[in-house]
């Protein structure tokens, strides 16, 4: 006789074995084929699944009533959020879905953190969360999602006056997207959260979400394998902030008006594709400790004062984009070595590279250097290559650098002379970085959209 019962994963289990046995061509066709001890093994095992119908619950606004919802849902119901306020903190312990409008506010009333999620699989859409407390020693929140939340998914919500908006700390495979995050405007950047912060979160992705005000968009430390995608984030300090995270991507996302667009420290093994800084004030890409990267496609524009500033960074792959307008292009020290540059653009930047050493540093890959809006050369057998190798800078230039007082003599004979001997004798190079295969022509850009 068959047995049948309902299990914790609500999914009813028919077994087949005595209807199985009882077909006597079934039986003799299994023992032809098997042996006695792993045919009846393979019998034994054989079931069928058929999943029970998740429930929906209709919640309405009222003092706990979202709270009393979650502790009456059985794994896998669906909670739809009619409009009001529901008050938090609301913590979510069982695998269910959250799903309302942005008329359905989960106010947390400045108090601790407005949603706790400790279960895996659990989705949160469509809602408002706003007002958690403010203290960061207890990493208040708008989401707060811990190490027993695998897989949650927290989609298309709108978070605001939240310290930290998502906070990821150790579940795998997280994602968050298409999230509206505003995050504290306080005078003091330092008192301030992340709008998405991530720790020890391996496999987790933040994806196209639009990120306002805050410390950083995205600061994400001790992790890996983790992917920020198409993200737009304005008004901040950090754009996206990496530190002690590697084997990740950060692809096609938009900085805007921040301090510093892309800070990378302390990091390997990273994919750097297709950003965008457009009018970020000090860096549109800042590379610290950061190794064995490719770095390719990304656009800094909007007059920051370094485009990209590399520091002690090695064996990365720089190649294909587009550095314009910046009081410096790239500013390149502390060691940094065996990286390939090539490919790039570097337009109208006050000075093109900085770099303060002696060392000779060659800036082109497979006879392809870069493009210099400043450099006048010639291409008399049209390969599309400068006749002349380009040395971004001279003598003239490590003096100043070593000693900025010397600005005042920039006009003076002595340096007009120092100027023209260089020119003249090329030997009196200093060392510093030669392209010996300029580009005469900009390579194209990669066009994207990332909303």
């Amino acid at each position: 006789m068959a047995v049948c019962w309902l299990n914790r994963r609500r999914t009813v289990t028919f077994c087949v074995r005595e209807a199985l046995i009882k077909s006597l061509s079934v039986y003799r066709l299994i023992r032809a084929s098997l042996t006695l001890t792993s045919g009846f093994l393979l019998l034994l095992g054989i079931g069928l699944s058929v999943p029970v119908m998740a429930r929906d619950w209709t919640v309405t606004p009222g003092t706990g009533s979202l709270q009393k919802a979650i502790n009456q849902a059985d794994t896998g119901d669906r909670l739809r959020l009619l409009a009001g306020i529901y008050t938090g903190s609301i913590i979510i312990d069982r695998p269910l879905e959250l799903i309302g409008s942005t008329a359905s506010v989960i106010d947390g009333q400045g108090v601790g953190t407005v949603i706790t999620v400790t279960a895996p699989d659990v989705l949160v859409r469509g809602i408002t969360v706003q007002n958690s407390g403010t203290s960061l020693e207890t990493e208040d929140s708008g989401i707060f999602i811990t190490d027993e939340a695998d897989r949650t998914l927290i989609d298309s919500n709108r978070l605001e006056h939240n310290l930290i908006g998502v906070y990821l700390k150790g579940p795998d495979n997280a994602v968050v997207r298409r999230n509206i995050i505003i995050g504290s405007t306080n005078p003091r950047v330092n008192d301030r959260g992340n709008g998405v912060q991530l720790w020890n979160t391996p496999g987790s992705v933040v994806e196209d979400n639009d990120i306002r005000y805050g410390r950083d968009g995205i600061f994400v430390t001790t992790s890996r394998n983790n992917v920020f995608h198409g993200n737009h984030l304005r008004d901040l300090r950090f754009a996206i902030h990496y530190m002690y995270t590697n084997d990740s991507e950060v692809s096609a996302n938009r900085s805007t008006g921040n301090h510093v667009g892309y800070a990378l420290m302390f990091s390997n093994n990273l994919q750097v594709i297709d950003n965008v800084s457009d009018g970020d004030r000090d860096r549109g890409l800042f590379f610290n400790f950061a190794n064995n990267s490719n770095i390719q496609g990304n656009r800094v524009t909007g007059g920051a004062e370094k485009c990209v500033f590399i520091y002690n960074s090695n064996i990365n792959r720089i190649h294909g984009n587009y550095f314009a307008g910046c009081q410096i292009g790239i500013h390149f020290t502390a060691g940094s070595e065996r990286n390939k540059v090539y490919e790039n653009a570097f337009v109208n930047n006050r000075t093109q590279v900085k770099y303060v050493g002696t060392r000779y540093i060659e800036w082109s890959f497979n006879g392809r250097g870069n493009y210099w809006s400043d450099n006048l050369a010639f291409d008399l057998d049209g390969d599309g290559i400068a006749d002349q190798p380009y040395h971004p800078n001279d003598l003239v230039d490590q003096i100043i650098w070593l000693h900025p007082m010397a600005k005042l003599l920039l006009n003076s004979p002595a340096v007009q002379v120092l100027k023209w001997a260089q020119s003249e004798f090329p030997s009196l190079h200093p060392g510093g970085v030669t392209d010996s295969a300029p580009l005469m022509h900009s390579p194209p850009q990669t066009v994207f959209s990332n909303g």
